[in-house]
């Protein structure tokens, strides 16, 4: 049977801003959990966590470079376009700002002094708590917390996902530093708008023998491309931290690959979809617990390159990313657990101390 996951509340997760307590303004089909999207929530996290610990022992391995680099191209997409897809009935109320607030502002401030101490400790890096100049995975928190306040924009306006598209394009266009993790809310952005936008009509078109299939051919052909391409093309141009100078191109090159990795991704982006499974499984229940794997395993991470591991990993070749692929997956699978979820609460779903809450609003 599937497990079942007592939760107190999913508003700290960044993929769902649906809340029990939260009384529906109008029938939407957000109401109600879909195994569909926990599915992928929780496989989204799981790439996530394989990602970053691949990129320990990627250098000089030809299959798993490919595998990375497929990965790349599409789980970030993905990700962002669910937390689109869940902000949609974020309207700026006072109680949905300050649950944003205690869902990932708070987390974000707890987690960035987390892992400045641990870069400080296991890399002899000097210890600062720079909030506004992201450490390591960190930067994803800080860019929801923008993206979702500024879903009432997106909502006011017409045409917002091309709008979208022109400001993520124009900010590669540009030379910022790394403030508030800027250059990848820019330019990730469009996703974040697309899921705005989307209807459950829209994930149904992928929810069909027909299009998992297609979905199944084309992962394999990208990663049949990657392979080729190894070990082109450079991360920067996927992980969408860097503008042209840093990438040594020309602008109109920069906007041609640009335009190129946004039609690539929408491909594999709805091939993954159509590889979801929908019905609920032994996961299920933990997508909606995203968060925790999230955060922590970023810390084990640092944990591991403490030990040591990593360069043991790579000497056994394909042996060692194998346990290192079945480490991770186990990894993720544990740090959503109701165990550990009720050690960790306090600092990943952290409240509002009541004084800060005004008089009014605290019944709610």
């Amino acid at each position: 049977m599937p497990m079942r996951v007592p939760m107190r509340t999913p508003a700290a997760n960044p993929l769902d801003l649906r809340r029990p307590r939260d009384k529906p303004e109008s029938p939407h089909p957000q109401d109600t959990r879909d195994p569909f999207f926990d599915n992928a929530k929780f496989l989204l996290i799981v790439l996530v966590a394989l990602g970053h610990s691949w990129e320990q022992i990627v250098k000089g391995t030809h299959v798993l470079q490919a595998v990375h680099t497929l990965v790349y191209a599409f789980h970030m997409p993905v990700f962002i376009l669910l937390c689109g897809y869940f902000s949609q009935r974020f309207t700026g109320r006072p109680d949905q700002v300050r649950r944003l607030i205690e869902g990932v502002l708070i987390p974000y401030l707890l987690f960035e002094a987390a892992y400045s101490a641990t870069n400080s400790v296991v890399r002899g890096e000097p210890y600062a708590f720079t909030p506004t100049e992201p450490t390591y995975l960190c930067w994803f928190l800080i860019a929801l917390f923008l993206w979702r306040l500024s879903t009432p924009v997106w909502r006011a306006i017409r045409w917002p996902v091309p709008i979208a598209v022109l400001l993520s394009l124009a900010a590669g266009l540009t030379t910022m530093g790394y403030d508030l993790a800027l250059p990848r809310v820019l330019m990730f952005l469009p996703w974040f708008v697309l899921g705005l936008r989307l209807r459950p009509e829209h994930f149904a078109v992928l929810r069909t023998r027909t299009a998992r299939r297609c979905g199944v051919a084309a992962l394999i052909c990208a990663g049949v491309a990657a392979y080729v391409l190894i070990p082109a093309p450079d991360e920067h141009w996927l992980s969408m931290d860097a503008d042209y100078t840093v990438l040594d191109v020309s602008w109109p090159r920069y906007l041609a690959v640009r335009i190129g990795l946004f039609a690539l991704s929408a491909v594999l982006v709805a091939a993954f979809f159509a590889c979801v499974p929908r019905r609920r499984t032994v996961f299920t229940a933990l997508g909606a617990a995203t968060m925790y794997p999230y955060l922590l395993h970023g810390l084990l991470i640092r944990a591991g390159e403490a030990a040591g591991l990593y360069p043991l990993l790579k000497n056994l070749g394909a042996t060692g990313q194998l346990l290192l692929t079945l480490g991770v997956i186990t990894t993720v699978y544990l740090l959503s657990t109701p165990p550990v979820r009720k050690l960790f609460r306090p600092l990943v779903e952290p409240r509002l101390p009541r004084m800060a809450v005004p008089e009014g609003e605290r019944s709610r």
